[in-house]
């Protein structure tokens, strides 16, 4: 029995590794139209013709950028080291606080590097340099770490408070002199003609203002409310991550993420700091025990504690008591862009998973990294049906990396969660024994971590 588990489990993660491979054959073909003043389809590629050029007038900005997230942050200094004049618009510019984006896998930071981020993910915000993961089942671990052999030994994922990470990035992005940073809180796309054209914002001191650039670019994240005129998004909410800091307490296996197969549902433990580990408690479905009632203190108590490591049951119990309990809707969308002149998508705003394999900023750096390429011999960006129609190919483009770590981040939370059915019950097993062989399984594991 115990071998047809592993069996069952090898062929289950090798399926999980390839599947990405069908979703690819499957969408490449068609292209949408992008939307125009009359819904046809624009065919000129070409770029600078003056018989395309916008009727407004000639602006000192080329790009507007709606968030100023980690996608927001990083395209604006992406961008403006291309030589774009980029205007950010960002709702708050105080340090996020945030219970996720707080873990960036190998190929995250791979891509950190591409844009010439790296610095902004390490001693100077406290950032763990993260190895690999560590699972826990019924009593029983196994660690898994990421092959990096082939890798400068800086390369490696990395773990840190979420606000930290964005404002050194926004800090970057704000030391060169063709950025604008500026807050305020964007309302409305300007749209003319089927044109996207610029945004209607409210700045700081609650004016209503406008400005206008040949490309917007939205990145204003999970509760974008631009989004809706740029895709057809339908959002799903499989989960609610309940968030703790653990304080001053060592990780079973060091610098590893550690993932508990828990019932009813994953619980994940990483450091985000020299001294403070993260705790997050994944409860399926849309609603949680109260905070304020005291429900969820005892929830995290009975349920949950009795699961965890006894390495880290007494650090578990001081960060409830100490009652800073936080918790977060997880969402899933799939990205379903309606291609329309002068404005996409980016980020969280356009493409979501669960966020249980760490896999969002992976897919927004390699965003904003194919971004960066195609932009890069383009001038002139004026010709906006030309460049919607030019920009198609980064829907295609961007699937190999988007379509892994979003099956793959489903998938695997499908199958790590608690299930009265028998079937899904020995998946679970499966998997788990599959992937206790550790040194050889590790070809598998750059499909999860990006």
């Amino acid at each position: 029995m115990v071998s047809y588990e592993y069996v069952l489990g090898g062929v289950l993660v090798s399926l999980l590794g390839s599947v990405f491979f069908m979703i690819i054959s499957t969408t490449l073909g068609g292209k949408k139209p992008c939307k125009g003043s009359n819904g046809g389809v624009k065919s000129n590629d070409g770029f600078g013709n003056s018989a395309f050029q916008s009727e407004m007038e000639m602006k000192s900005t080329d790009v507007v950028i709606v968030g100023a997230g980690v996608a927001g942050a990083a395209l604006a200094y992406t961008l403006a080291k291309e030589g774009r004049r980029v205007h950010v618009i960002e709702r708050d510019l105080t340090e996020p606080d945030r219970i996720v984006g707080e873990l960036l896998q190998p190929g995250g930071y791979l891509k950190l590097i591409e844009l010439g981020l790296e610095d902004c993910a390490n001693e100077s915000i406290d950032a763990q340099k993260v190895f690999g993961y560590a699972l826990y089942k019924d009593g029983k671990d196994t660690k898994l770490t990421y092959p990096l052999e082939k890798y400068s030994t800086d390369v490696a994922g990395r773990s840190f408070h979420n606000g930290r990470f964005i404002q050194r990035m926004r800090e970057k992005a704000m030391t060169l002199s063709n950025v604008k940073l500026e807050q305020g809180s964007v309302t409305t796309l300007i749209e003319e003609k089927g044109i996207v054209k610029g945004v209607i914002y409210k700045n700081k001191a609650g004016e209503e203002m406008r400005t206008y650039a040949p490309l917007t670019i939205v990145c204003d994240g999970c509760f974008s409310n631009l989004r809706k005129s740029l895709s057809a998004p339908k959002v799903e909410s499989p989960s609610c991550f309940v968030g703790l800091i653990l304080e001053n307490c060592d990780l079973p296996h060091a610098n590893h993420g550690h993932v508990v197969l828990g019932d009813p549902s994953p619980i994940l433990f990483y450091p985000i700091s020299s001294t403070e580990v993260r705790c997050l408690v994944d409860v399926p479905g849309t609603k949680v025990p109260s905070v304020a009632s005291g429900e969820m203190a005892n929830y995290l108590k009975t349920v949950v504690a009795p699961q965890i490591p006894p390495q880290l049951h007494n650090a578990f119990m001081a960060a409830v008591e100490k009652g800073n309990i936080r918790t977060m809707q997880n969402k899933s969308m799939a990205a379903n862009p309606v291609p329309t002149p002068g404005a996409i998508l980016l980020g969280d705003a356009f493409n979501m998973r669960h966020p249980l394999t760490g896999g969002g900023m992976t897919v927004a750096l390699s965003d904003i990294v194919l971004l960066r390429d195609l932009l890069r011999p383009l001038h002139d960006l004026n010709d906006a049906p030309a460049l919607c129609n030019y920009l198609e190919s980064f829907y295609t483009l961007r699937k190999p990396v988007s379509s892994t770590i979003n099956t793959l981040a489903g998938a695997l939370y499908k199958v790590f969660c608690a299930s009265p059915d028998p079937a899904r019950q020995e998946m679970r097993e499966a998997c788990f024994g599959y992937l206790s062989f550790g040194e050889c399984i590790r070809h598998h594991i750059p499909h999860y971590k990006g």
